[in-house]
């Protein structure tokens, strides 16, 4: 067919023989240019192929400096056969695993970041769960992490709670034996237990055949008393302060198994466990009307109680975001997750912990930076995972919960620091179409004649720098020339447009985030030419002086920092082995980082 004078042919055949040879060659090891080491087992392949299909390999083999080289990647903790089965699916998009080994390629997935393979695996694991396998899945579900498949196993126990009971497996977990006092509502409305002056009882409604736990906060000059327990620990108190995501309470599910007896499957400070309930008769004064429970899980806790929890992680995985500040809130937009790369962009609430999405951006885009300007959020350039040099930007309106597009560079951009002064977008440095060395050149971008001119250059070719305005003046910190980790720092004074060589940092970086605090600059994370880091240090403008301060939690490569309040928030990033999504903040008086935060319980 030539329709309007084009030849257009379409091949049928061509994609499934060009997979087959692909495939061919990585069995006979025929040009391939990396070697995955997988407990004792050398696998050869092609570098361009897995970076396709595994984001985690893709970020190894951008980092390695050399793209000519030969990669050498090792895994000690997979199983051979299990990244067998990948390495074919990557080149065949075929899925074939024997039973058994179902979980290790789920587990090889999930190191991968090969998303779509381990939902494949979870969904056949789900297809072949029984009441005899519910209990170990859900163990493995766990261990993985996947709150997905977690929900479902949960549903599934919730159902057969009964029948699991009488499994071998379940008679193998931990018990715990609890004697505890009805709950009731007085004639007066008033929520009473059995024992008022003692304060330490723990409590229980029910409801039908099911339990609903609320839990009395200990008087606070008495302390918290344990609950002794069967077991060989003992149940730790529900109010003492959260110190880490493992410590959860969580029931699962829950049978009468007689007038004043609940059985219980239960998740208790991170502890799949068995919980046993023998109520006692309820007070004489108890009114024989007593409402049914609506709430669980709830406490009774003074109004000034400040209960510390993990920080709400971003819906999505992000390395090489945008991040900014906007309306009091954190704005999170774009970067690489996992296997593609995003337009979704997220809002964080300080005050509530909570992330919101926005409108996505036009563009897919990753490897770029974010600015505020007269109350807009401002992206340009970047990758959008194809290209890595882009010239397009565009605009949001929080009034409309819009984007827009903006005039196009001047010069095609990835990596380039973006900032915002006098009025103006700057945008600076940059890495060339090929993405082998820094640019020097900076444009300017006016929003009143919506147009964009040069700047003066700067003194060394920067990419993966991080930039930021303080004082009226411009700053690009660190990056890279090349891909030689650069430690040096320039300022930029609009007033006679000239760039000028400060104090450097003590350690070189590319990748790192920067934020404005208290009139000082504070630059976190980034690579230094061997892995991710996690050390920050702090610049004063009054002494040209930089110095370490405390390290965030995580190693973060390419990661997001902003200042909202008085408060920096690190987001996103890469540690070395996982696209993250959580988040961490500093606190400048006790020079300490955080994953947690602090909350009011009314």
């Amino acid at each position: 067919m030539i329709p309007n004078g084009y030849l257009m042919f379409e091949d049928e055949n061509f994609i499934e023989s060009s997979v087959a040879k692909l495939n061919a060659l990585r069995k006979s090891g025929q040009f391939c240019d990396v070697r995955l080491q997988v407990c004792g087992h050398e696998m050869l392949a092609h570098r361009a192929v897995l970076a396709c299909c595994s984001p985690y390999l893709f970020e190894i083999f951008n980092s390695d400096g050399d793209p000519h080289r030969v990669s050498h990647v090792k895994f000690d903790d997979l199983n051979p056969e299990a990244v067998e089965v990948l390495l074919n699916y990557a080149y065949t998009a075929q899925l074939k695993a024997d039973k058994e080994l179902v979980k290790d390629v789920y587990s090889a997935a999930k190191k991968l970041k090969m998303d779509r393979v381990k939902q494949v695996c979870g969904d056949y694991l789900l297809s072949r769960m029984d009441v005899t396998s519910c209990i170990s899945y859900r163990n493995f579900a766990s261990c993985m992490g996947d709150s997905r498949l977690l929900n479902k196993v949960d549903a599934y126990i919730q159902e057969h709670l009964l029948q699991i009971s009488e499994e071998e497996e379940f008679l193998k977990l931990p018990r715990l034996k609890l004697e505890v006092q009805t709950l009731y509502y007085s004639a007066d409305h008033k929520l009473l237990d059995g024992n008022l002056l003692d304060g330490q009882a723990e409590v229980f409604g029910s409801d039908d055949d099911h339990i609903q736990f609320v839990q009395k906060k200990p008087p606070r000059e008495n302390g918290h008393k344990p609950i002794n327990s069967s077991s060989t620990g003992c149940l730790p108190s529900p109010n003492a302060p959260v110190q880490s995501p493992k410590h959860e309470w969580k029931i699962i599910a829950s049978e009468k198994t007689s007038n004043n007896t609940y059985l219980c499957l239960a998740v208790l400070d991170g502890v799949f466990c068995v919980i046993f309930l023998h109520g006692r008769n309820s007070p004489q004064s108890s009114p024989t009307s007593t409402p049914k429970l609506t709430k669980s899980l709830s406490f009774e806790m003074q109004p000034d109680e400040l209960i510390e929890k993990p920080m709400s992680p971003m819906h999505y995985a992000r390395s090489g975001l945008g991040t900014a500040e906007l309306n009091g809130k954190l704005i999170a937009a774009g970067g690489y997750n996992r296997e593609e790369c995003l337009r979704t962009v997220e809002c964080y609430d300080p005050h509530t912990d909570h992330w919101s999405f926005l409108a996505p951006m036009r563009t897919p885009r990753a490897r770029f930076q974010m600015a505020v300007l007269m109350g807009q959020l401002y992206v340009v350039g970047g990758s959008n995972g194809h290209s890595d040099d882009l010239s397009c930007g565009e605009m949001y309106d929080p009034n409309i919960d819009d984007w827009i597009p903006v005039p196009e560079l001047r010069t095609n951009r990835c990596n380039a620091g973006v900032c915002a002064l006098n009025g103006k977008l700057y945008i600076l440095g940059g890495s060339d179409p090929y993405g082998q060395k820094g640019l020097k050149n900076c444009e300017v971008f006016d929003p009143v004649t919506k147009s964009w001119t040069s700047c003066a250059p700067l003194n060394i070719r920067r990419h993966q720098s991080a930039v930021c305005e303080l004082g009226g003046y411009l700053y690009i910190i660190g990056g890279a020339e090349s891909w030689n980790c650069l430690n040096t720092v320039e300022r930029y004074n609009p007033e006679n447009n000239t760039w000028t060589l400060i104090a450097p940092m003590n350690v070189a970086r590319r990748g790192a985030g920067v934020a404005v605090l208290d009139g000082k600059l504070f630059v976190g994370g980034g690579f230094d030419g061997s892995h991710a880091i996690s050390c920050v240090e702090m610049y004063d403008p009054t002494r040209n002086e930089w110095k370490m301060i405390g390290n965030m939690t995580s190693a973060r490569s390419n990661a997001g920092i902003a200042s909202v309040g008085n408060t920096i928030y690190a987001v996103g990033g890469f540690d070395g082995n996982e696209f993250l999504n959580t988040v961490e903040v500093y606190n400048l008086e006790s020079n300490e980082w955080s994953p947690y935060t602090k909350i009011f319980q009314f």
